[in-house]
């Protein structure tokens, strides 16, 4: 009789994964063969993991990934000039722990924000804060956040970030506000979070893309000097795919 009322009980307190569990258990012909302790250990273990979905879930959607990617469909078939050693310590995420940077250059198609975006993945299921942005919509939120008043607000949630995603870095020389801007946001993470930006220029040439030396410097200094890099190559990703697809269809 008092089943029921559990159920709602558990669900009014909040733990609806362990309602789920009571529920499962109460259905179960097999319940008499559980313990009490063990009974209780599966409602607490179903209640822990609802939470940690619900928080990756949360986490996933502040991220706002632009690509629905996850390090384990990385394609490593294609050559791509992934150095697959680098991959692999960057996908066990101590380089986040330290605060470490990282740069991903390369022609359009290749792949460079797909591996952005994985990376990005994985830091979320690790528990960690992501926030991916394209650099131009970054810089017109950035303005529009200076016209109204949330521009400190802003630099602040983006300082507190543990991995920020920059991508289609260098697609125009930067004006006098977006450079200054630039450097308020790697000053303020500097020592305290990780950056990953994408970008079809090379590195070499970031330093004439700011436009201004001295701000260049001090951008760069923050940004390159503990960075790992990829420098990816090789065909568009999309015409490779379409060429796959082309070659299953005559080959079935």
């Amino acid at each position: 009789m008092l089943a029921h009322p559990t159920h709602e009980r558990l669900i009014a307190l909040g733990l609806a994964g362990m309602a789920k569990a009571f529920e499962e258990q109460r259905r179960s012909p097999d319940l008499a063969a559980l313990s009490f302790e063990e009974r209780v250990a599966i409602m607490a273990d179903r209640e822990a993991a609802e939470r940690d979905t619900k928080r990756m879930t949360a986490r996933l959607k502040f991220a706002a990934l632009r690509q629905d990617a996850c390090v384990e469909d990385i394609d490593l078939r294609t050559p791509r000039g992934i150095d697959r050693t680098l991959l692999a310590r960057l996908v066990a995420g101590d380089w986040i722990d330290r605060h470490q940077n990282c740069l991903i250059t390369g022609p359009t198609g290749v792949g460079k924000s797909w591996l952005a975006c994985a990376l990005g993945h994985k830091a979320c299921r690790d528990g960690r804060s992501v926030f991916y942005q394209r650099v131009p919509r970054l810089f017109e939120a950035l303005a529009l956040a200076r016209g109204d008043g949330r521009h400190p607000r802003l630099l602040k949630t983006l300082a507190r970030i543990d991995l920020l995603i920059l991508d289609d870095w260098g697609l125009a020389v930067l004006s006098q506000a977006q450079r200054i801007d630039l450097l308020e946001i790697l000053e303020d993470r500097n020592g305290r979070g990780s950056t990953i930006v994408t970008s079809q220029v090379p590195v070499d040439q970031w330093h004439e893309m700011i436009g201004d030396p001295t701000l260049a410097d001090a951008i760069l200094d923050r940004l390159v000097h503990n960075a790992h890099r990829f420098n990816m190559t090789g065909d568009s990703m999309r015409k490779i795919t379409g060429r796959r697809a082309l070659d299953e269809g005559l080959n079935p």
